[in-house]
């Protein structure tokens, strides 16, 4: 097939009845009834075989106009209906392979790590781990109360200069809180997350709350009923605290009142969509958030503002009540300021609800007592070659604490190739919006927005959709090889392709902080601007760094385990990671 000018396909598009076979769902608006007939040859030729990459002799051309005007038709329907968003497709995606076996998770639990005394400063108790300040509520050193009133403290201080607060629940937080303190006194306690205020990324159904998913059409949406997680939440004793921002639809750090900034430079955005928990977590105004992945939403802007990020199994976790962006990706996950602090959260939420369809109930063991010189991590050397100093010093940390280091060798798929099912699955889950020009309301319009992306869907064919399908399968057995001989998989967030193969296969994985280094200030999705790249005269803001674990299917406890033994042979503990109020005194001239 010859080459095709995009620009000259979608003129031609445009003015033959192709058009309406490939993009009807969309011609982008609510076209109704399908007119008879409309496809022709000259479509054919012109405009179907460049998309397809198939070539058609005449005879076949004429053969297959009447199965087209079929289609035309199939499709003008299905886009007068109209799918509510929680509706989910009938193929449903599944991470375990046949013959998959949980892995042993450990023989014996790790041992419980006091707190140590509560400290009589706000700002350090603001910034303690979970597991310190669920200790002082349960010794009732700490009540849930002043926590509350602390971190409400700091909102109305810090959160503006951030943008990362949609929704505050100060009065019904304070209210809560006070009920769960009396339930202390009288001896009841719920466990882990008793008490605990939490921020809860905007995308998730909070009833009689407003729900925006952080886009400018849905501002005024309020449902009628909690989430899944938000019930396991208060029935565990946390408190919802805040709706933290969202970039629209679950892309970016863009959403309908502007940017959410990174605390440690106010001068660049927050990354991935769950942008407002991790920058709410960075900045202590709450104890823990609640975020979403798709393709990198915990893990980008977890390595942006410094703080844990854990993406659980695809299916651990229901999204009954949360936005649907790709069924087939979408996890739900915790963002907090210590990589233990993960798992009380996870075991709170985990777990089939009976209305998610791919959500699964597999054991969740409690974090197991690593042992490194009987952990296998697996690494290629090439992606430590030009990483940044932070995860340099995360392998050397990890060579000296007596893991086995295994060179892998990653699956051969292009991985290219399935770049368009999150496009698909989204264009599909927004397609009304798509249709009836709402998306001109979203704040963000570049190329790469979701606008224009999900408008670009409309021309990729169902079979190249499900070809793709079958490629991820091929990378999900691929995977499996690859990492059968190892426990976890180290590596810089980006590095090997790891970030959407894991997304892909439906791993685990987690982000912990690893240094602090000097950055210029980053754009987009930019996440490292090697020394040899920054330009001359750039003002350079100390930043944190975060490495990456990709694990096995539910063996979440064994990453968050080897993520903190990593984390403590750095030293790199919540009192070190606080960024400046009064970043003019951070900055430094190249």
């Amino acid at each position: 097939m010859q080459s095709t000018n995009r620009r000259a396909l979608l003129k031609r598009l445009a003015t033959t009845g192709a058009a309406a076979g490939i993009a009807a769902g969309g011609g982008l608006s609510r076209a109704g009834a399908a007119p008879a007939g409309v496809a022709s040859r000259a479509g054919i030729a012109s405009a179907c075989q460049p998309l397809t990459g198939l070539t058609f002799t005449s005879s076949e051309q004429d053969q297959a106009l009447g199965m087209l005007d079929e289609a035309i038709a199939r499709a003008h329907a299905l886009a007068a209906l109209k799918l509510d968003n929680a509706s989910p497709p009938a193929e449903l995606f599944d991470p375990r392979l046949p013959g998959w076996q949980p892995r042993e998770a450990g023989h014996r639990a790790a041992a419980p790590r006091p707190a140590p005394p509560r400290p009589s400063d706000s700002e350090d108790i603001a910034f303690a781990p979970l597991i310190h300040l669920s200790q002082w509520i349960q010794e009732r050193t700490l009540t849930s109360l002043d926590l509350t009133r602390i971190y409400l403290a700091r909102i109305e201080a810090r959160a503006g200069r951030t943008n990362a607060i949609a929704t505050l629940r100060s009065e019904d937080a304070l209210r809560e809180a006070h009920a769960l303190d009396q339930e202390l006194e009288k001896g009841h306690w719920r466990g882990a997350l008793h008490g605990i205020p939490y921020g809860l990324k905007d995308l998730v159904d909070t009833a009689g709350l407003r729900t925006a998913w952080g886009a400018a059409p849905y501002r005024d949406r309020v449902p009628d009923s909690d989430a899944t997680l938000v019930t396991r939440l208060r029935d565990a004793g946390a408190i919802l605290l805040a709706k933290t921002t969202c970039g629209a639809l679950a892309y970016g750090d863009r959403w309908y009142g502007g940017r959410t900034r990174n605390p440690w430079n106010l001068e660049e955005g927050s990354s991935g969509s769950s942008a407002g928990s991790a920058a709410a977590v960075a900045d202590g105004l709450c104890g823990f958030a609640i975020g979403t992945e798709t393709m990198g939403s915990i893990i980008a802007p977890s390595a942006r503002c410094g703080t844990a990020g854990l993406r659980p199994t695809f299916g651990r976790t229901p999204r009954s009540g949360v936005m649907a962006l790709c069924w087939s990706f979408d996890k739900v996950g915790v963002l907090a300021r210590d990589p233990a602090d993960t798992l009380p959260v996870l075991a709170a939420i985990e777990g089939a609800d009976g209305l998610d369809p791919c959500a699964i109930s597999a054991p969740l063991a409690p974090e197991p007592a690593l042992e490194p010189t009987k952990t296998t991590l697996g690494y290629r050397p090439e992606w430590f070659e030009n990483a940044p100093a932070s995860d340099l010093a995360v392998l050397d940390a990890a060579r000296q604490a007596g893991f086995h280091l295994q060179v892998l060798t990653m699956p051969d798929i292009d991985l290219s190739l399935l770049g368009a099912l999150v496009s698909l699955e989204s264009a599909a889950a927004f397609e009304e919006l798509t249709a009836s020009g709402g998306d001109d309301l979203l704040t963000w319009q570049d190329d790469v927005a979701w606008p224009n992306t999900w408008r670009a869907a409309h021309f990729e064919t169902a079979v190249n959709y499900i070809q793709a399908q079958r490629l991820r399968r091929r990378l999900m057995q691929q995977m499996a090889l690859a990492m059968d001989s190892v426990d976890a998989i180290l590596h810089p967030n980006n590095a090997g392709g790891l970030l959407p193969i894991g997304n892909y296969c439906g791993l685990p994985g987690v982000i912990f902080p690893s240094g602090i280094l000097q950055q210029p200030t980053r754009h987009g999705f930019t996440s490292y601007i090697a020394p040899d790249q920054v330009p001359s005269g750039s003002v350079l803001h100390n930043v944190p760094f975060g490495t990456s674990l990709t694990g096995h299917l539910f063996d979440e406890a064994r990453l968050v385990a080897i993520a903190r033994t990593l984390q403590s042979a750095l030293g790199l503990g919540s009192e070190t990671l606080r960024p400046p109020f009064d970043q003019i005194s951070r900055h430094a001239k190249l």
